[in-house]
């Protein structure tokens, strides 16, 4: 039985090793596919300060560190060895709450942002999710500087925690923008990785921007569509904002197939939810 075991991980190493997607071999594959292309990689805060009109093109790298921080680490230090810096958006959960990590990241020259999902803690009400969102921000800024932030998608959750913002204004907490509010998507092509792949829709509650937002003609199965893209200069779009997850990310077989399989389950687990809420509605 561990013979079979040893020989399954062996065939996942070398497939790792040959260029199985969604590994951090892959993502070094890709960090160097922007700098070769002339795009150049830009954290959110500086996206929003900036004049991104000039007529450079940019690529807008989100990181949204849902779980396993220890993954945002490894990719932090990828590209800063490709001098390249982005944005990792941290819960305040237990789990990922890493205060070693968050300053590691941010010494690298990263940008830090809250993920917050204060609205579905206070299950709706408001007032009481205003209180922890603020208490929750300064506990992020006894770490280092917050200027942006990112909502959690909380995927079964029936709260959206970006209605917090229809109440309060995060400017008035020295926020200069957020994730999805503050971007023009009719201007800037929004690429995600949620679920695990990059052009699965229909499993995306939370994560999505308005129907008439910037497209490409063409489909992405797969990384490698992308880093095509970047190395071919195949698309005339100017700009373009990638979200990558950490935690769908590895090179350990034994991590990678972890996350294939339970990715299975939580992909399942949301098309029910979808079905099920379109027969209530």
């Amino acid at each position: 039985m561990r013979s079979i075991e040893d020989g399954m991980k062996l065939r996942l190493n070398n497939k790792i090793s040959s260029g199985l997607d969604f590994t951090f071999n892959k993502y070094h594959d890709l960090c160097e596919a922007i700098i070769v292309s002339g795009y150049i990689p830009i954290t959110m805060k500086d996206y929003l300060i900036k004049n991104t009109d000039n007529g450079d093109k940019y690529v807008l790298l989100r990181h949204d560190v849902d779980r396993m921080p220890e993954n945002a680490l490894e990719m932090a230090r990828i590209e800063n060895k490709l001098g390249i810096q982005s944005t990792y958006y941290f819960r305040s959960t237990r789990n990922v709450f890493r205060p070693d990590i968050i300053r590691q990241i941010y010494n690298l020259g990263h940008e830090i942002g809250y993920h917050y999902e204060d609205l579905v803690k206070a299950k709706g009400n408001t007032v009481q999710a205003i209180g922890i969102f603020e208490k929750e921000l300064s506990v992020f800024r006894n770490i280092c500087d917050i200027k942006t932030i990112c909502m959690h998608g909380n995927s079964l959750s029936k709260w959206d925690n970006r209605d917090l913002w229809k109440s309060y204004s995060f400017r008035d907490f020295g926020i200069i923008g957020e994730a999805y509010i503050s971007i023009d998507f009719k201007k800037v092509l929004y690429l995600s990785d949620s679920g695990g792949s990059w052009n699965n829709s229909k499993i995306r509650i939370k994560d999505t921007i308005a129907q008439n937002s910037l497209k490409l003609p063409v489909d992405i199965n797969n990384t490698d569509t992308i880093i095509d893209i970047f190395r071919n200069n195949t698309s005339s779009i100017e700009q373009i904002y990638l979200l990558v997850h950490p935690d769908r990310w590895n090179d350990s077989p034994d991590k990678w197939l972890f996350e294939y399989i339970t990715k299975k389950f939580r992909n399942s687990a949301k098309i029910f939810y979808i079905k099920l809420k379109g027969k209530n509605d």
